[in-house]
């Protein structure tokens, strides 16, 4: 479906993340969708030629080792999982490669993991590989690395996973492409009276209210991820569109102004590099929860987090790890590193920064969190 109004917001962007739904590349399931990925590479290479720069987030490893192996349902075991991951990987990859190297182009493989972005140092080798990449005039072809993959490291989904690739090479556009035209204010196979929103902001509260609230087919297929991952790009600036991958050459389409399924425009302000990778650690070591006077001195007045405002200390971690600032009722109002262990931490909680020495028998910092290591959410 096409919206009215202004220009695609992709037509401006020269580097773009496109996710594809696993839906659109494994015929819905049943091994890799060979006529479907050439067709995505065929838009993609157009953008190329154009000067533009794409980088796909691609499903379907799992399902194309389901097919190798002659297995007829999903593995429930991890390891059977990771075994499917690995052979479908293979398929994956070589489609992609054989698919665009029919127009010129090379095509790179890159695995990722949680970890990979939760350290400060993995996660700016990640960044200066893609954008080397980039820079060589290569398509990366971006999955999570299901091999070797935990739940405790897990995305959870590769909507989440594409936009953090958005975050981490500034990209203009995250394309979202789903077997569904966008998102609507209520399931449409359900309400008559439901439309599709052409365009909204992303991080809108109501957004998530509408893609998954009680009662939504809509939220329990996925679209949850999709707005929650809209609301996680822009951060670094990046707008998103949800459409549905089967509108013929609907990348080029958007490219060319078209306005197809759903805008979600990012208008908050862009996140320094540092705070923006605080602020999308998906698992955080610990927590520690505060007092009122706290909560306002860091999300009123944007100051440091003392000792003294801590009022019980949750979790166990290191110095250096990112932890998060509760509220009396447990809401999250900050994350940031920590300056001190979970152990040190409870020794000078609710005490006055100049008793750290005396009680620790070292100073590492006045502040727990200082205000430039911290993000507030």
């Amino acid at each position: 479906m096409v919206g009215a109004g202004p220009d695609s917001v992709l037509r401006s962007a020269t580097r773009i993340v496109v996710k594809v739904g696993s839906s659109l590349v494994t015929d819905g399931g049943r091994g890799l969708d060979t006529e479907a990925i050439t067709r995505w590479a065929d838009q993609i290479a157009t953008l190329h030629s154009a000067g533009r720069r794409a980088m796909l987030v691609s499903s379907g490893a799992v399902a194309e080792g389901m097919k190798r192996l002659g297995l007829a349902r999903r593995p429930h075991e991890m390891h059977e999982l990771q075994a499917c991951a690995a052979v479908g990987q293979m398929g994956l990859v070589q489609v992609y490669e054989s698919s665009f190297r029919s127009h010129g182009l090379r095509t790179a493989q890159v695995l990722l993991t949680h970890a990979d972005l939760v350290d400060r140092n993995r996660y700016l080798n990640a960044r200066s590989t893609l954008l080397t990449l980039l820079n060589y005039g290569v398509v990366p072809i971006v999955n999570e690395n299901d091999t070797v993959v935990t739940d405790e490291i897990k995305f959870g989904d590769n909507d989440t996973l594409a936009a953090l690739v958005a975050n981490l090479t500034d990209a203009h556009c995250l394309v979202i492409l789903t077997d569904q035209a966008g998102l609507y204010t209520a399931d449409p196979r359900r309400h008559d009276d439901a439309r599709l929103l052409g365009t909204a902001e992303a991080g809108d509260p109501a957004l998530e209210a509408m893609a998954g609230g009680a009662g939504s087919l809509i939220g329990k297929g996925g679209m949850i991820t999709k707005v929650l991952a809209a609301k996680r790009a822009a951060r670094s600036g990046a707008h998103t569109i949800i459409a549905s991958g089967h509108e013929p050459d609907v990348l080029l389409r958007l490219a060319a102004g078209e306005r197809i399924g759903s805008e979600l425009r990012a208008t908050m302000p862009r996140m320094a590099a540092r705070k923006q990778w605080l602020a999308d650690h998906l698992q955080l070591r610990g927590s520690v929860r505060l007092d009122d006077g706290a909560v306002g001195a860091i999300a009123r007045q944007r100051k440091s987090l003392l000792p003294i405002g801590v009022t019980e200390v949750i979790g166990e971690f290191r110095r250096g790890e990112v932890v998060a600032c509760l509220d009396s009722a447990g809401h999250e109002v900050a994350r940031g590193l920590i300056n001190y262990s979970s152990a040190d931490t409870r020794r000078i909680m609710r005490r006055a920064s100049s008793e750290i020495e005396r009680l620790l028998g070292f100073v590492e910092e006045p502040e727990l969190i200082h205000r430039d290591n911290m993000v507030l959410r």
